[in-house]
């Protein structure tokens, strides 16, 4: 079936614990991560659903939202950030002082080169495709608003604009920045996406 779905990606605020490499450790919002959130969609326009990653730093704003709004609220595990693993947790400014040529090799070229245990971007990208292509499917007509990571963000920023998937760390994503997307599904069922702005 043809159709067109609009999608607002927003990612998480300022977490609790600063910056290091979070990945799937679950740190709730700060108050200034909160404040980010409501900032970015105080005044927006009216969705008809809000899709969430489990992670407390994303779920905690969207139940919430969501409440507030009376919208239906859908959580979905594929939205989660990429697994850093053993680097889970972990400043660069650790890492930089016990594995600079590791953390060095892994900006310069993330695809090849990935963390200790951690999840290959490969693997990450299809899990993230996999669920935007069930969303956009799922809830053709809609505006939906999408809460989640950094990451998830960059990879479909990368879909979005044909950029190979390994240059994604070139992306800047502010906590709290709002994107807006519209994807479109023509008579074969195949989905496209263009970027609308950077709300």
């Amino acid at each position: 079936m043809e159709g067109i779905i609009q999608i607002d990606l927003l990612r998480h605020g300022e977490t609790e614990g600063g910056p290091r490499f979070r990945g799937s450790t679950d740190d709730p919002l700060t108050d200034i991560g909160w404040d980010q959130m409501r900032s970015a969609t105080n005044g927006e326009p009216h969705w008809d659903r809000v899709i969430s990653s489990p992670l407390k730093r994303c779920a905690g704003f969207a139940r919430e939202f969501a409440q507030q709004h009376s919208l239906p609220l859908t959580i979905k595990q594929r939205l989660s950030e990429i697994h850093f693993g053993a680097w889970e947790g972990r400043s660069a400014a650790e890492l930089m002082e016990e594995e600079p040529n590791a953390l060095v090799r892994f900006w310069a070229d993330p695809e090849q080169h990935t963390p200790p245990d951690g999840e290959p971007l490969a693997q990450f990208q299809a899990r993230v495709l996999t669920a935007w292509n069930s969303i956009i499917h799922a809830h053709t007509g809609e505006r939906v608003l999408v809460v989640t990571h950094g990451g998830v963000i960059r990879v479909l920023l990368c879909q979005v604009q044909q950029r190979p998937v390994g240059r994604l760390l070139e992306i800047e994503v502010k906590h709290g920045a709002l994107y807006s997307l519209r994807a479109s599904i023509d008579a074969q069922e195949t989905p496209s996406t263009t970027l609308i702005e950077q709300l």
